[in-house]
């Protein structure tokens, strides 16, 4: 019989060796089945381990943790339903690459399909979202058994963290009792706490675009988020070709003399369009959130577009990418540089339309005005965590070229908005500067819960809240017409007050009224470390698009 002690030997050995391989951050979630898991993350010296109360929250905290840190984060959960939530996260972790360890505790076989309580199949329960999935077993100890484990480790952290990053999935089916009755003796493990196993990571060269681009092409390089910082490169690289820059915020890439801030404005004018058209462009990163680059892209049929992306990843919907080079970002060779005036005429547009962004937006306090003084405002240490929907396409409209921006994250592998406030909280987390979240109405009633990292944790968020009372990016939709289900089934205004859920999760409120309040109070809760505060910004949905059309109709009339 596998006793307690021996379960525990192993599992403290397993948690043991993923501190060695560079894993710091754990998050545990409450449960019997899983106290095994439980207390070895907990107690190892090593590791700093975030309690959660719902494996949800606990899910997307630490997926923002290992956006953020850029190492893979441990979690674990019970039996059941509880391993069920952590589905969203996972998913999100796999469309992202965002490496992260699954330790789901399970019934053991014998306790299967046969009616015991808590019990699901779990057995590649998150399917093709993993990069690997294995069920543990159970183990009497030997030194033999001590030195597999280790090894497995090892490896559940070099499949989190391969060529294609992502999340990895370990069952383990535990057998009561559930609790050592002692202390458990860590034993084995290399000297100088080097892991057991070392693996290298293949490691991508650099590439001479000067091969595959014709010297003076007209192109143009468009930047999403990547999964190692690369912005400064990319500045550098589009400065050496003559190239514009269209760069999403975050890329890390907004930053230049060859960036451009107001392409989402110029590429839905079709006169633009028609006389600007690239010969080439270099893609590198995920794809940004912006619809008119991405259609403007697709257009570009005639065009050679190279893609400079990771081995696994393939983002291309439209069927338009010529070729993929697997490069670092960091060290391509810029081509032949393109006629001067080819990025003059580029800056010349981006400048006339900064002019109509700023005469439309003037000083009013609407979402699209705050999204644009949060890039002005916030400070370069800081992060923005910007909620999917419409505050993450606000900030790639507006957002301004700045030579030292803040770092901008958003969980946009899946592009869903649950879990946002959960994982700001893990930016925080592993965030030495400020962290701050942009997030709308419906995705904060959406991870309320997730506001209890705030005091269990002690982590200091400053949340800036659009309330326009229901899902704005609905009212741009042609279902916005469908007025007799809409508002109650599509828009789904929630009637929360949101000062009352601030006074029950513990966080400092105010509601400004105008852009220079707002600013007083970011300033304020930037500074604070120990609190977190809600920074509430009433909205009507119908000004919303009313002023994204009228500033539609300026671009349109650019040219």
């Amino acid at each position: 019989m596998t006793s307690a002690l021996d379960t525990h030997l192993l599992i403290a050995g397993f948690v043991d060796e993923l501190a060695r391989c560079g894993v710091s951050d754990a998050c545990t979630s409450p449960g019997s089945r899983c106290a095994p898991l439980v207390l070895a993350l907990a107690r190892e010296p090593h590791l700093q381990t975030y309690s959660h109360i719902d494996e949800r929250c606990s899910g997307f905290f630490a997926l923002g943790l290992a956006k953020a840190s850029g190492r893979p984060v441990a979690l674990t959960c019970t039996s059941g339903t509880a391993a069920a939530n952590l589905a969203p996260a996972v998913s999100e972790a796999s469309e992202a690459g965002v490496p992260l360890i699954i330790l789901t505790a399970d019934r053991p076989p014998e306790l299967r399909e046969v009616g015991a309580g808590q019990t699901i199949d779990q057995i590649k329960l998150y399917g093709d979202a993993v990069r690997w999935f294995f069920e543990v077993g159970n183990h009497e100890y030997s030194p033999e058994r001590m030195r597999w484990i280790r090894g497995l480790a090892c490896r559940a952290v070099a499949e989190a963290c391969g060529e294609r990053p992502g999340p990895v999935h370990l069952n383990w089916p535990l057998r009561e009792p559930l609790v050592p009755g002692g202390p458990v003796d860590v034993r084995g493990g290399r000297p100088g706490r080097r892991p057991w196993v070392l693996r290298e990571r293949a490691r991508l060269g650099g590439g001479d675009l000067a091969e595959h681009v014709d010297g003076g092409a007209r192109g143009v390089i468009v930047a999403g988020r990547s999964g190692r910082p690369v912005g400064p490169a990319v500045c550098a690289l589009a400065e050496q070709a003559g190239y514009p820059l269209l760069a999403d915020p975050q890329s890390g890439a907004r930053a230049g003399a060859a960036a451009l801030a107001h392409y989402d404005l110029l590429l839905r004018d079709g006169a633009f369009t028609a006389a600007h058209v690239a010969q080439v462009v270099i893609r590198i990163g995920e794809l940004p959130t912006c619809k008119p680059l991405r259609t403007w892209l697709a257009s570009l049929t005639d065009a050679d577009q190279i893609a400079i992306g990771t081995p696994g990843v393939w983002q291309d919907p439209d069927g338009v990418v010529s070729r993929w080079l697997h490069a670092d970002p960091g060290a391509l060779v810029a081509p032949a540089p393109a006629d001067g005036a080819w990025l003059a005429e580029w800056r010349e547009a981006d400048a006339r339309a900064a002019e109509v962004l700023a005469r439309t937006l003037a000083d009013e306090l609407s979402e699209l005005s705050v999204a644009r003084t949060l890039g002005e405002w916030l400070p370069a240490e800081a992060t923005l965590f910007v909620a999917s929907s419409m505050p993450v396409r606000e900030i790639e409209t507006v957002w301004p070229v700045r030579e030292a921006p803040p770092r901008v994250l958003s969980n946009r592998g899946a592009n869903g908005i649950d879990g946002t406030l959960s994982s700001a909280f893990g930016v925080v987390a592993a965030s030495e500067g400020p962290v701050c979240a942009l997030i709308g109405d419906v995705a904060f009633a959406h991870d309320i819960g997730g506001l209890l990292a705030a005091t269990r944790l002690g982590l200091a968020l400053t949340i800036v809240l659009f309330d326009n009372r229901g899902g704005g990016i609905f009212d741009h939709l042609p279902i916005a017409a469908e007025q007799d289900v809409y508002e109650e089934h599509i828009a789904t205004p929630t009637g929360l007050d949101f000062a009352l859920a601030a006074e029950l999760y513990g966080l400092d409120y105010a509601a400004p009224q105008s852009l220079d309040e707002l600013r007083d109070l970011l300033v304020g809760a930037l500074a604070e470390r120990e609190r977190s505060t809600l920074l509430h910004l009433r909205f009507e949905r119908a000004a919303g698009v009313a002023l994204h059309r009228r500033l539609a109709a300026a671009a349109a009339a650019l040219s």
